[in-house]
């Protein structure tokens, strides 16, 4: 019983020494920070915000307190900056100072700061010159990457017509095709179809990207220390996330076994030659693990991101039929072969309607570039309304978020999150409606997806004509999730041979 007691009292002791510890913490930065909501301990504004709906949080928070303001998910500090002006301000104008990344948690549980997308300093540097050189000498930005996405579009002609009309789930569909085209390069070959391992993978990638953007993802961005250590669905995107890994490290197992130094075929081997020239510097960032998460890295990015946004492509086109009508049947996208064609992107025709598509699409889905912020002041400019606020070191974690002023309207603030590592910087993130994001820090596989997403849709739309089973007004397409990433709805369509 006694003891029962002290056991009490020392949990009482140490709730309460927390509480003070947060308390001070909050208080230790009130008058530097914009303003913002007042946060409560541990939990920080968990009750203000709906994690189902981040986004309108995060608006109706902007209408009481401006463009610039501050908000605490849990016991981290985030300074958002709502609108396409202010984020300009900060990764175009302070381009140096936001030139880092920061964590996402579900993420980091495997990346840990290695490889090219969550890597910072001397890291960053090193792996994102050679991903972009290594890219080049595979041919992305040149013609043989086009002719390569062309040949895979014939794949994808070929499946669309084993449907024979029926209506499907695209999902999969998309995603094998876009996998593929990074795969070449960085694996070397293709995988066919029907190869289960590869279907295991997209569904571990899939899994993985959407449980960021669910409520749970969300919360556990507020709150990875505690649930971790929980059973949840975060488990399962762990199981998925290691998968990955473990797929990743028995590719480089392969080609390690087979290396020829004076002919490398894929990312993996160019990766493996740099690691040999340089095993006797004892600080080179060209060892086993930056291989294994930078190649995850390509790999991962290189089929969500272009396969999610071609979903959306395909529910806007059957929500909006006079355009696929005036873009597929006005001669704007002429009946090609992809396989025999001469042509290398049939790119020559007046592609109004289309070009205008595609930037719905853009803005509708694209992913969110973290970038950590350096000591610096955010004064003396009109978007950072006075008094002045000062962003010291390891606090807070800053969040661009931003809209663009064309149409289709989606708002101006989105949300990302998270905190610099072990508190020794902050984290500002851009969650835009601009398709690629300005800065330091954009993104290098930009070309390689233009071209995807141009070649693919209209090779698709000189072939087929889209059919749903819903009536165009009744198609939703607002997002089945917000989060790190905008996930698009769930739906069925045909596919009938123009």
């Amino acid at each position: 019983m006694l003891a029962s007691g002290l056991l009490l009292v020392a949990l009482l002791s140490c709730l309460t020494i927390m509480v003070l510890m947060s308390v001070w913490r909050q208080r230790k930065f009130w008058g530097k920070l914009p303003p913002g909501p007042r946060a409560l301990p541990f939990i920080g504004n968990y009750l203000q915000l709906n994690t189902e709906q981040m986004y309108n949080s995060l608006m109706k928070i902007s209408e009481c307190y401006g463009p610039v303001f501050t908000i605490h998910l849990g016991t981290r500090r985030i300074v958002v900056l709502c609108g396409h002006e202010a984020v300009k301000e900060a990764l175009v104008d302070q381009a140096e100072e936001f030139s880092g990344r920061g964590e996402q948690a579900t993420f980091d549980w495997l990346f840990k700061g290695y490889g090219v997308v969550f890597s910072n300093g001397e890291r960053a540097k090193q792996l994102r010159r050679f991903s972009i050189s290594t890219l080049r000498d595979f041919g992305v930005g040149k013609r043989g990457i086009e002719e390569r996405i062309q040949e895979e579009a014939g794949f994808l002609l070929e499946a669309f017509r084993g449907t024979r009309g029926a209506f499907i789930d695209p999902t999969f569909f998309l995603s094998r095709t876009v996998s593929n085209v990074i795969s070449s390069i960085v694996f070397g070959d293709r995988f066919d179809y029907e190869d289960k391992e590869f279907l295991s993978l997209l569904r571990m990638m899939q899994g993985s990207f959407q449980f960021t953007a669910t409520p749970t993802g969300q919360l556990y961005e507020m709150f990875s220390s505690v649930m971790k250590h929980l059973p949840g669905p975060q488990q399962q995107a762990f199981k998925e996330l290691q998968g990955l890994e473990d797929f990743i490290a028995k590719k480089v197992e392969q080609n390690q076994h087979t290396l020829d130094p004076n002919s490398p075929r894929d990312f993996i081997d160019s990766f493996l030659i740099r690691m040999q020239e340089e095993q006797k510097h004892p600080n080179s960032e060209f060892h086993m693990k930056n291989l294994v998460m930078t190649t995850l890295n390509l790999f991962f990015a290189g089929t969500e991101t272009v396969s999610t946004t071609l979903r959306y492509g395909f529910l806007l086109l059957m929500k909006h039929p006079d355009v696929e009508g005036k873009a597929a049947g006005g001669g704007e996208v002429r009946a090609t072969d992809p396989q025999n064609s001469s042509e290398p992107t049939a790119m020559s025709p007046p592609l109004s309607n289309f070009w205008a598509l595609r930037h719905t699409l853009l803005s509708r889905d694209c992913d969110p570039a973290p970038t950590t912020l350096r000591p610096t002041s955010v004064s003396n400019d009109h978007i950072f309304a006075s008094p002045s606020y000062y962003l010291p070191c390891s606090q807070p974690t800053v969040t661009p978020t931003m809209g663009i002023p064309s149409p289709p309207p989606r708002g101006e603030c989105s949300w990302r999150s998270g905190e610099g590592r072990g508190g020794s910087e902050s984290r500002p993130h851009l969650r835009p409606s601009h398709p690629i994001l300005p800065g330091k820090r954009y993104c290098f596989g930009e070309g390689l997806a233009r071209m995807e997403l141009f070649l693919l849709l209209t090779t698709i739309m000189q072939n087929f004509r889209f059919k749903s089973p819903q009536s165009p007004k009744d198609i939703d397409v607002s997002p089945k999730h917000v989060g790190f990433a905008t996930i698009p709805r769930n739906y069925t369509m045909s596919f009938l041979p123009r």
